[in-house]
C-alpha cells in the first residue's frame, strides 16, 4: 500500500536491511530483449486473468510465478534457489502485513463504539452532496498531512466518506478516487510519512528540503485535481435528502453516536503526530475504541468483543444500505489483502533472483545522457516496478540506487531524484490492482482498484508533472 506511514517505520528499516533486493544479487544476467520477452509474458497471462476473465488477482499471479518456475528450470537455476527467492520477496511485506491485521481490528471497533458512525452523523450536517467530492479530497489531503499515513486515513476518515457517498447515492469510484488522492498528497507531503523520509534518505537529500522540492509537482497535481473533482461534484439536489434523514435516524437508534466515541480518532492522531510507531497507536486506538463500546453497550461481552475484532462489526438495522456500509472490518476480513500481498511480493523476488528486473534497469543507464532522459527513465522504473512487484517501498529504493550516480554526473542535487521517487513510486502504488496499497485499499473501501484508478487523479497526475518538469527543467535544482 501507499501504506500507512507511521506505522511502517520499523518495516521500513527492517527491508531497508535484511530483506533490500540489490541488482547485483541476481542469479542470473539476461540480455534486456530476453528480460522485456519475460515480462511481456508476464503481463499477458496477468492481464488476461483480471481484465479478460474478470479473475480475482490471486490465480493469475500464481500462474506467472509458474511460469517464472518454468523459465528460471529452462535455464538450469535450482528450485531451491527459487523457493528461497519466493521467501526473500514475500518476507519483505511481513511488517505491512501485521499491520493489516491491526487495521482491520481497528475498523471493526470502530464500528462498534460508534467512532465511524459518529464521524458520518455529523458530517451528514456539513457535508452535502454540493461539492462532495472536492470536499472529500480536500478533507483527505488535511488529514494524511497531519498523520503521514495513506491508509490509515483511507481506513478511517475515509471509510466514512465512502458511507456517506453511498448515503447520498453518489458515486463510489470517484468518492474513493478522491480519498486516496487526498491520502497519498497528504501523505507524501508529511514529515511524518515512512516512504517521504525514505525516498530522502535513500538519496541522501536532507527532509525538508525534500518537502519543499516537491511543491513543484504537488501544487499544480493539488490544485488541478481539486478543480476536476469541483466540476465532478453533483449539485445539492442530487442527493436523496430522505434516504440521508432515514440514515441519520437509523444511526441514531442502531449505533453508539456520542462526541465519546471520536475519542479513538483523537487518540491515533495524536499519537501519530508524535511519531509512535505502527502497533502502539493501532492498539491504543483499538483499546480506548474496547473500552467505549463496553461502557456504551451493557450486554457486549469479551467473547463478542473478540467476533467482532476477528469477523468484523455486523449492523443489523433493518435498514439495508445502512448495514452494507457499517458491516465490516476485523482480521478475516484482511486475508484476501494478506495472501495476494503474499503472492504479488514472492513474484517480486522471483524477477528479481532470474534477473528480469536487473538486467532492465542496468541496460538503460548507457543511454541515460540528458536530464530530461534520466528523469523519464526514472519515472518509467518506479512504474515497473511497482506492477511488477508490487511494493511501493522498492519502487523509491531500487530506481534510486540505480540511477542516483547518474543524477551526481549530470551535476543534479539529491532532492531532484528524491522528488522523482516519490511522484512515481510513492503514489503510483495504488493504482496497482496487486499492488500492497491497490489490495488493502480495495479491501477497506469496497471499490476496485480499476474503478476507482480513473479517478485517482494526483496519484495519476504526478508522474506526468515529473516528465514535464524534466524537459522543462522547471523545479530542477543543480549543484
Amino acid at each position: 500500500m501507499k501504506r500507512s506511514k507511521p506505522y511502517l517505520r520499523e518495516y521500513t528499516t527492517l527491508k531497508a536491511g535484511k530483506y533490500i533486493m540489490r541488482l547485483e544479487d541476481a542469479k542470473l544476467k539476461l540480455s534486456l530483449l530476453e528480460a522485456i520477452g519475460v515480462l511481456a509474458i508476464l503481463f499477458l497471462i496477468i492481464a488476461t486473468g483480471i481484465i479478460h476473465y474478470g479473475l480475482a488477482p490471486h490465480i493469475p499471479i500464481i500462474a506467472a510465478i509458474l511460469f517464472l518456475f518454468v523459465y528460471g528450470k529452462i535455464k538450469k537455476l535450482p528450485f531451491s534457489i527459487m523457493e528461497a527467492a519466493i521467501v526473500k520477496g514475500a518476507g519483505t511485506g511481513m511488517g505491512a502485513i501485521y499491520i493489516f491485521f491491526f487495521i482491520g481490528m481497528l475498523i471493526s471497533i470502530w464500528m462498534a463504539s460508534g467512532t465511524i458512525p459518529t464521524i458520518m452523523y455529523y458530517g451528514f450536517d456539513w457535508i452535502s452532496g454540493e461539492y462532495f467530492y472536492a470536499i472529500t479530497f480536500l478533507v483527505c489531503s488535511l488529514i494524511g498531512l497531519c498523520i503521514g499515513s495513506s491508509l490509515t486515513t483511507s481506513a478511517t476518515i475515509g471509510v466514512a466518506l465512502i458511507g456517506m457517498a453511498a448515503a447520498m447515492d453518489l458515486s463510489l469510484a470517484i468518492t474513493a478516487g478522491a480519498i486516496i488522492s487526498g491520502a497519498f498528497l497528504g501523505d507524501k507531503m508529511s514529515p511524518l510519512s515512512d516512504s517521504t523520509n525514505l525516498a530522502s534518505g535513500t538519496v541522501g537529500a536532507p527532509l525538508f528540503e525534500h518537502i519543499n522540492n516537491m511543491l513543484w509537482t504537488t501544487i499544480p497535481g493539488f490544485l488541478i485535481s481539486l478543480i476536476i473533482f469541483y466540476f465532478l461534484s453533483p449539485n445539492v439536489k442530487v442527493a436523496r435528502v430522505e434516504e440521508i434523514e432515514a440514515m441519520t435516524k437509523a444511526l441514531e437508534m442502531e449505533t453508539n453516536i456520542s462526541i465519546w466515541s471520536l475519542i479513538p480518532f483523537v487518540i491515533v492522531l495524536i499519537m501519530a503526530l508524535k511519531k509512535v510507531s505502527a502497533i502502539p497507536t493501532l492498539s491504543a486506538g483499538i483499546i480506548s475504541a474496547a473500552i467505549i463500546a463496553f461502557i456504551q453497550t451493557p450486554n457486549l461481552t469479551v467473547a463478542k468483543l473478540a467476533d467482532i475484532l476477528y469477523g468484523g462489526f455486523v449492523l443489523k438495522s433493518g435498514m439495508d444500505q445502512l448495514d452494507s456500509i457499517l458491516s465490516r472490518g476485523g482480521i478475516e476480513s484482511m486475508m484476501f489483502s494478506v495472501s495476494m500481498v503474499l503472492l504479488a511480493l514472492a513474484m517480486g523476488g522471483l524477477l528479481f533472483e532470474l534477473g528480469v528486473i536487473p538486467s532492465i534497469l542496468n541496460a538503460v543507464q548507457d543511454s541515460l545522457t540528458s536530464v530530461a532522459k534520466v528523469i523519464s527513465a526514472t519515472v518509467f522504473a518506479g512504474i515497473s516496478v511497482n506492477f511488477l512487484v508490487g511494493e511501493q517501498y522498492l519502487s523509491v529504493i531500487l530506481p534510486g540506487k540505480a540511477f542516483q550516480q547518474k543524477y551526481e554526473d549530470l551535476g543534479l542535487q539529491p532532492k531532484t531524484l528524491a522528488r522523482v521517487l516519490e511522484d512515481a513510486g510513492t503514489v503510483v502504488n495504488p493504482l496497482v490492482p496487486w499492488g500492497v496499497c491497490g489490495v488493502f485499499l480495495t479491501q477497506v473501501l469496497g471499490v476496485s482498484t480499476l474503478e476507482y484508478a480513473p479517478f485517482a487523479f494526483f496519484c495519476l497526475l504526478c508522474p506526468l508533472l515529473s516528465l514535464i518538469s524534466g524537459f522543462t527543467k522547471i523545479g530542477i535544482h543543480y549543484k
